[in-house]
C-alpha cells in the first residue's frame, strides 16, 4: 500500500512539473504574438545567412513595418556591399535597386504569400496554422518548431522559432528535408515602439536617400559567363553564342534534351532618369540579390549584368534549381 502511495505521489509531481513548464510555453508564445500584433510600428535588424550548394550568402538586414502592412526590408550583401530594399506601401510592391536607379513593380501579395524568415507576421502566421507545431522550454525560452510556406522552394519544409524569456524572438532556423539548416535568420535589434517619418515607406524619397553618390558602373564587356551547375536529367548545353549590343554584349546558352531551357545574360546600363520597371512575377532571393519569379522565367541582376533563365516544360521550382546553382566554371557540350 505505502508503496502504491509512493508511485502515485511521483505521479502526480511529474503531471505538475510537466503542467508548470507548459503553462511556462505558451505563456512566452503568447507574450510574442501579443508584442507583435500590439505593436502599430516596428524596427528590427539583423543578420541572415543562406545556404545554397555548399555556399554561403550573408546579409545585413533591417526590418521596418508600420500599420495597414506597410514594409520596409533592406538587405545588404556583405561581400560585395549590393544593397536592395523590399518595399510594400499603399501604391505596390517595389524591388528597389539604388546603384541602377531603377526599381521593379511587383503584382504580389508579398509578404503574406510565402514565410519570411525576418518578418515578425509572417512568422506568427506560420506558428496558427501549423497544427501541429512543437512548443519545447530551452535555457533562453522556447523553441518553437513549425511547417514552412515557401512557394518556390519545396525543400524547405521546416522553421525553428527561438524565443527568449523574455518574449522577443532571437533567431530562425529553416530547414530543409533532411533537418539540415538552410536559413538563419539572427536578431540582434528588436524597437516594437519605434517612430518613422512621413516619407519613410515612399518609394521616391527611399529611392533618393539609397541611390549611391556614384552609380555602379557596368562594363561593356562580359568577361565571366556563368553557367548552371546543375541540370535536369538528360539535359546539356547545346549551343553558347556571343553577341554584340550598343551598350554591351549578350550571352546565350541554349540547353536541350529532356528538360530544354534557354539562359541568357547581358550587360546592364544605368538609366540617367530613375526607372520603374512593371513586372507580374515574385521577389525572391536569388543567389547574391532579389531576383523575379515568374511562371515560365527567372530573372535578376548581379554585379552589373542581368540573367534570364526560361524554360517553356519546366516548373518555377525547377528554374530555380538551376538559376541557383550558377557558377564561372565552363561545362561540356
Amino acid at each position: 500500500m505505502k508503496r502504491k502511495v509512493i508511485l502515485w505521489i511521483g505521479v502526480l509531481s511529474l503531471f505538475l512539473v510537466t503542467g508548470c513548464f507548459g503553462k511556462k510555453n505558451d505563456n512566452l508564445l503568447e507574450k510574442f504574438k501579443k508584442q507583435v500584433s500590439k505593436s502599430e510600428n516596428y524596427y528590427l535588424s539583423g543578420d541572415l545567412e543562406i545556404t545554397n550548394h555548399e555556399e554561403i550568402y550573408s546579409y545585413v538586414v533591417e526590418v521596418a513595418y508600420k500599420k495597414d502592412d506597410q514594409f520596409r526590408v533592406e538587405l545588404k550583401n556583405k561581400t560585395n556591399d549590393h544593397e536592395q530594399i523590399i518595399l510594400k506601401n499603399t501604391e505596390g510592391v517595389f524591388v528597389l535597386t539604388p546603384s541602377l536607379n531603377k526599381s521593379f513593380k511587383f503584382q504580389s501579395d508579398w509578404p503574406y504569400n510565402s514565410s519570411q524568415s525576418y518578418l515578425l507576421q509572417t512568422l506568427i502566421t506560420d506558428i496558427e496554422n501549423d497544427a501541429d507545431k512543437k512548443v519545447e522550454e530551452s535555457e533562453e525560452g522556447i523553441v518553437v518548431t513549425t511547417k514552412t510556406n515557401y512557394s518556390n522552394n519545396k525543400n524547405l519544409v521546416n522553421q525553428k522559432i527561438y524565443i527568449d524569456k523574455e518574449g522577443n524572438v532571437t533567431k530562425v532556423e529553416v530547414l530543409d528535408k533532411d533537418g539540415v539548416t538552410q536559413i538563419k535568420m539572427t536578431f540582434s535589434d528588436i524597437d516594437y515602439d519605434t517612430k518613422f517619418d512621413e516619407n519613410y515607406f515612399d518609394l521616391n524619397s527611399n529611392m533618393q536617400a539609397s541611390k549611391t553618390e556614384k552609380l555602379e558602373q557596368t562594363g561593356k564587356t562580359i568577361d565571366d559567363i556563368v553557367y548552371p551547375m546543375f541540370l535536369p536529367t538528360d539535359t546539356h548545353l547545346s549551343s553558347e553564342n556571343k553577341v554584340s549590343k550598343m551598350d554591351g554584349e549578350r550571352v546565350i546558352l541554349t540547353f536541350t534534351g529532356e528538360k530544354p531551357f534557354t539562359f541568357v545574360q547581358e550587360n546592364v546600363g544605368v538609366t540617367k532618369d530613375y526607372e520603374t520597371i512593371t513586372t507580374f512575377g515574385e521577389p525572391a532571393l536569388l543567389l547574391d540579390t532579389i531576383g523575379i519569379v515568374e511562371d515560365q522565367t527567372v530573372s535578376w541582376i548581379s554585379e552589373g549584368v542581368e540573367y534570364y533563365l526560361t524554360s517553356e516544360v519546366m516548373s518555377r521550382e525547377e528554374l530555380i534549381e538551376v538559376a541557383s546553382s550558377m557558377a564561372t566554371i565552363p561545362i561540356e557540350k
